[in-house]
């Protein structure tokens, strides 16, 4: 068994209903190293912040290239298993979806998120249409003879604001659930969802594990952990929170001790 093919067996056993497995999403090789110094089990990116940190707009308008490199980067300074995220797969045709894991995969990666939503609206894909991408990378990765995690990622919840999040939107993440985890996906992500009643329901009828993103109104992770929650994700908030102290600092320099003292 290879080193990657080992960390990839061990990622998979991290998600465990009601013991959720904490990621403290990084955008460089830097961060990769605090946060596997502070304890973290494994290591995931967020485009979002990958792609602020380096000028661009999320929706996968930085370069694949680009994230790949930086991938490679990250994964060569930890021995923890490295899952990063997709976005869509950088293009439409199947093709497309299919060389990008392969290239994550070459750079080191045990596992990816992949969303169903379009980069250039956020409207959703058809479900039959997303399967079919899932099972393009879970075919890819068989191939390379790795367990590779497909975290599947559903923006059900990103279509509405959360005030309007309801058991119809649970029904229709259930079905894409379903589709997905028959094409081959390994975890259901649903960023947005916070309504704790909403995520149990979601939690019982998921075939897959759920992944759940931090954000203002999500519940507290006993609480989550208490719903079966296997996977909790802190997405952009590290990001936000490291330019936030960096912008405090600066301005707190500048309104005291001179920069050029």
């Amino acid at each position: 068994m290879t080193d990657q093919t080992l960390k990839a067996e061990q990622f998979r056993a991290l998600h465990i209903p009601g013991k959720p497995l904490v990621l403290f999403n990084i955008w460089d090789a830097g961060g990769a190293k605090a946060v596997a110094t502070a304890g973290a089990r494994a290591i995931a990116t967020s485009s979002w912040s990958f792609a602020n940190a380096n000028g661009f707009a999320d929706g996968e308008r930085i370069p694949l290239s680009l994230a790949i490199d930086n991938l490679r980067r990250i994964v060569g300074i930890t021995e923890l298993p490295v899952t990063i995220d997709l976005e869509s797969g950088y293009g439409d045709p199947l093709e497309a979806v299919g060389e990008t894991t392969t290239l994550a995969i070459q750079a080191g990666a045990i596992g990816c998120n992949l969303e169903d939503s379009f980069p250039a609206n956020g409207k959703l894909r058809e479900t039959i249409d997303q399967a079919d991408r899932i099972r393009r990378a879970r075919w890819t990765a068989d191939a390379a003879n790795i367990r590779f995690f497909i975290n599947a990622r559903t923006d059900v919840f990103f279509q509405q604001p959360p005030e309007q999040h309801d058991d119809a939107m649970v029904i229709e993440a259930t079905e894409r659930a379903h589709a997905y985890a028959e094409a081959g996906a390994d975890g259901l992500f649903v960023p947005g969802l916070a309504d704790i009643t909403l995520i149990a329901r979601l939690v019982e009828a998921s075939p897959l594990p759920l992944n759940i993103m931090v954000g203002d109104r999500t519940p507290a992770l006993r609480a989550l952990a208490e719903r079966g929650v296997a996977r909790v994700s802190h997405g952009p908030g590290p990001y936000l929170m490291a330019m936030k102290a960096l912008e405090d600092a600066a301005r707190e320099l500048e309104g005291g001790t001179p920069f050029t003292s």
